[in-house]
Order: C-alpha cells, then sequence, then structure tokens
C-alpha cells in the first residue's frame, strides 16, 4: 500500500452489481482509496484484513436477494469492531423502512437510489469525520491509561520474548488461546496484554478463576440463571459469557472444571450459544476466549479428566510463560520496576537496588514467580528507611541463599560456581591482569568470547583500562 493511499479515507463499497459500483466510484471522485466486494463475506473479509473508515452497502445482497439479513449482517460486522466502522446503506425508494430498520441495527445513515451526488459526498465525510474522531479518542485514552498491552510485559529474555512474540501476532486475531505456566507466571496480566492489542481492546475483558468459585456455582457464574433456578435465584442474572459479550474472556485454571461444565463450555465453543441455567432461550455470544492452567492439560486428558476434545478447541494456539527461574536476565529489571511501583504507591521517594540484595534475588528459585518477588519488593519498600534497598528485610529462607565472602584462587573454576560468585570471580580476575581481557580469560580457563558474554550477563562494569596491545 503507497504512502499517499495511507492519507486517504477507505471506503468499502458492497454491491452485487458491477454498474452501480462503478457509478459510486464515479461518484467519489479520485479523493478516496476505494475497497469493493459483492458479497456480505466478501466484505467481512475485507473488514478484517483492511483498515476501512466508511462503508457503502446495499441492503439486499446474494444469496438472499429479496431479504435485507445479508446487508444488516454487514452492518453488524463493522459495528464489532473497535472503533465500530460506520455504515452507510443504500436502498430503493420502495425499501426505505428497510434503511430505516438498518439505521435501527446499528447503521450510521443512508440515502435512496437515484442518489444526489453532493447527498453522498456530505453524508461519507461526516461519517470518516466521525470514525476519525474516534480513533483519535481511543488513541488518547491509550497514552493516559499507560502501561497497557505488552508494555507492560518487564523483561528481555529470550525465552520471555518468544512468547511476547507470539502473542503479539495472535493479539491481532480472534483465534483461542491457552496459556499454561506455573502460579505467578502473569497468565492474567499476558491475557490483558492480548486484549488490549486486540480489535476488541475497548469492549469488556471478563476474567474468571475456575479455582476459585465452588462446584455448584461454577455453571451459574458462566452461563447466568433465570428466576427461579435454585434456591436463592431471586432473580435472572447474566453469567460471565454474556458479560464479556463482543469481548474477551479470560478463563483462569480451566482444568478445575467439572466434567458436566466441560461439556457445556464445548458447546459454547463450536456454536458460540447456550441457555441459562433454568432457562430454556438460547443466547447467542461473540467473545474470544482465553483460557489459563497451571497444570499439564495433555496429561490431564491422559488420565481421563480432562475432555480431549474440549482440550483441542482451547489449543488453538498455545503460549508458555516460563518461570522465573528461567528468567534470571529478567530480575533485575523486575526488581527495578517493582521497587519504582512500590515507591509511587507509598510515597517514598526512588530508591536503588544494592549488589547485594541483587546477589540474592538471583540466587533464589523464586517457587512464587514474578508474583512473589512483586510482593517481596513490596515489603522492602515498605520497611526500609534508608535510601537503598538492602538485604536487611528479607526472609531467612532468602538469607541464606545470600552468598558469603568467598576467596577466589586461581584454583578456583567457573563450572559450578553461583551467579554471585562468578561474578566476584570474573571482576577480581579483571583487576588482577589489569583488565586485560586475553589474560583474564587464561587465567579462568575459559574462551575469551565466553568471558565477553559472562561480563555481559552478568552486568560486570570493568571500570578499568585494558591493555589493548596484548589483545591483537
Amino acid at each position: 500500500m503507497s504512502e499517499q493511499s495511507q492519507t486517504k479515507t477507505t471506503i468499502l463499497l458492497v454491491e452485487d452489481d458491477q454498474s452501480v459500483r462503478r457509478g459510486l466510484r464515479w461518484s467519489l471522485g479520485e479523493g478516496y482509496r476505494l475497497l469493493e466486494a459483492g458479497t456480505r463475506t466478501e466484505a467481512a473479509e475485507l473488514l478484517e484484513r483492511e483498515q476501512v473508515d466508511v462503508v457503502l452497502s446495499d441492503l439486499r445482497l446474494p444469496p438472499a436477494l429479496d431479504e435485507i439479513s445479508e446487508g444488516l449482517a454487514v452492518v453488524e460486522a463493522a459495528r464489532k469492531l473497535h472503533p465500530p466502522v460506520p455504515v452507510i446503506v443504500v436502498t430503493g425508494s420502495e425499501s426505505k423502512e428497510a434503511a430505516l430498520e438498518a439505521v435501527r441495527r446499528g447503521a450510521y445513515g443512508f440515502f435512496e437510489k437515484p442518489y444526489n451526488v453532493d447527498e453522498v459526498l456530505h453524508i461519507v465525510n461526516q461519517a470518516a469525520r466521525t470514525h476519525r474522531l474516534e480513533q483519535e479518542i481511543m488513541r488518547l485514552r491509550s497514552e493516559l491509561t499507560g502501561g497497557r498491552g505488552f508494555n507492560h510485559l518487564i523483561g528481555a529474555s529470550t525465552s520471555l520474548e518468544k512468547t511476547l512474540k507470539q502473542a503479539r501476532a495472535v493479539a491481532q486475531t480472534t483465534a483461542t488461546v491457552l496459556l499454561t505456566g506455573e502460579n505467578g507466571t502473569g497468565k492474567e496480566v499476558l491475557a490483558r496484554a492480548v486484549h488490549e492489542e486486540s480489535l476488541r481492546a475497548s469492549a469488556p475483558f471478563v476474567a474468571v478463576s475456575c479455582a476459585a468459585l465452588p462446584e455448584s456455582l461454577i455453571e451459574s457464574e458462566l452461563f447466568g440463571h433465570e428466576k427461579g433456578a435454585f434456591t436463592g435465584a431471586t432473580q435472572s442474572r447474566k453469567g460471565r459469557f454474556e458479560l464479556a459479550d463482543g469481548g474477551t474472556l479470560f478463563l483462569d485454571e480451566i482444568g478445575e472444571l467439572t466434567p458436566g461444565v466441560q461439556v457445556k463450555l464445548l458447546r459454547v465453543l463450536q456454536e458460540r450459544k447456550f441457555e441459562r441455567v433454568g432457562g430454556t432461550k438460547t443466547v447467542e455470544v461473540d467473545i474470544r476466549l482465553i483460557a489459563a492452567s497451571n497444570r499439564d492439560l495433555e496429561a490431564e486428558v491422559e488420565a481421563g479428566r480432562f475432555r480431549r476434545d474440549l482440550y483441542y478447541r482451547l489449543n488453538v494456539v498455545p503460549l508458555v510463560l516460563p518461570p522465573l527461574r528461567a528468567r534470571h536476565e529478567d530480575i533485575p529489571l523486575l526488581a527495578a520496576h517493582f521497587t519504582q511501583k512500590a515507591a509511587e504507591k507509598h510515597g517514598r521517594k526512588a530508591l536503588e537496588l544494592d549488589p547485594e540484595l541483587l546477589d540474592a534475588l538471583l540466587e533464589y528459585d523464586w517457587p512464587g514467580n514474578v508474583r512473589e518477588l512483586e510482593n517481596l519488593i513490596e515489603r522492602l519498600v515498605v520497611l526500609t528507611t534508608a535510601e537503598r534497598l538492602g538485604v536487611e528485610f528479607l526472609p531467612e529462607k532468602m538469607l541464606r541463599t545470600v552468598p558469603k565472602e568467598t576467596a577466589v584462587t586461581d584454583e578456583t573454576t567457573l563450572e559450578g560456581a553461583t551467579l554471585a560468585l562468578k561474578r566476584r570471580m570474573i571482576t577480581s580476575a579483571l583487576k588482577a591482569e589489569s583488565g586485560n581481557k586475553v589474560a583474564t580469560a587464561k587465567r579462568l580457563g575459559i574462551s575469551r568470547s565466553y568471558l565477553h558474554r559472562l561480563i555481559s550477563e552478568l552486568g560486570i562494569n570493568e571500570g578499568m583500562r585494558e591493555e589493548r596491545r596484548d589483545e591483537g
């Protein structure tokens, strides 16, 4: 697409009669970027793929040329986008009632054939201005809220970046996502990021912890219930599926669902419709489902505790969140982020992280993952009165991992050493060799390229002059 075409208002013409499309093209002139579709299906595909500003659509489209259902379907498809794309319907004078019905269903406006060119241009430009204003409002709202989408996920490790790359790609689709990872790795944070970067960002994000709901209430919570459906149901109530209509439903710990609810969930995923508990009326919803589990669902399937067909429905795009112990290079970044966040929350000045504290954080295996690290940092910020966070208020289990001062000798090897000890060994060797990396690598018994990598990974500040004459 050329740069010039991107600056033009893009209009999608939906009309099966080529002569009518030709007349509309002539009326609109060269000032617009025009896309064309002959059916509702073609229109929906273009709306999914292209950035459209305005839709001009006939109400009577094939295959149901004698009805307005296909045209109304185009209106509905455009309304589901975020922000909604305005649709202007084109109708004959004998179908004015049909056009008014389209407006009631959400169409921006209509004009009758034969049409006045100036009238068409006026309503198209007015609709395009409205759409651009809604886009600008969304952009400004995103800037004001800050930290939305993937910007809220902190880390630079290879394992995390691989997952985020996949998540960014899937966010632009409506595919079902299955997140797996240990407790505390940030599955809900990633689910929200996928939602916030999707076309459904301005619609609801509804999160449900399946593990937190009593077995007797899970079905009612998910699908709603009618008045009198069970004792205590004094009024009808929408379930989480209905509340998430148009947006994203996040089902956390989905492996906790009972077999009966698994069957009903499978039907919803297949048909996007269900009945409330105690009801007979079918409810249709448009949701994007993101499920999560800290269990190995494939193993649960083999053990007969989780339906195989449901697993395959959920596992369209699998995303794995690595545990924090596999993301050591992210720990300093996360600790600094959580320190700033907690300091702002509790009205503290900016705080530094003591190197000894960082050593302790790097040595710990983090069974509670990112959530445990965030809670620990907030506790330290609250308890510390100094300008630097140290190891003073670390829990006993972490104090045991703080490396003691260890003598670094020529007999000491890097193999099997802790991260903190590796840092001290390399720093000591660099000082002993006046910063000469060739001699330092030789002293440590490693290659120069491996030394460079360790210096980078461990964040070692060499702080000394190299003897470059020996490095040639």
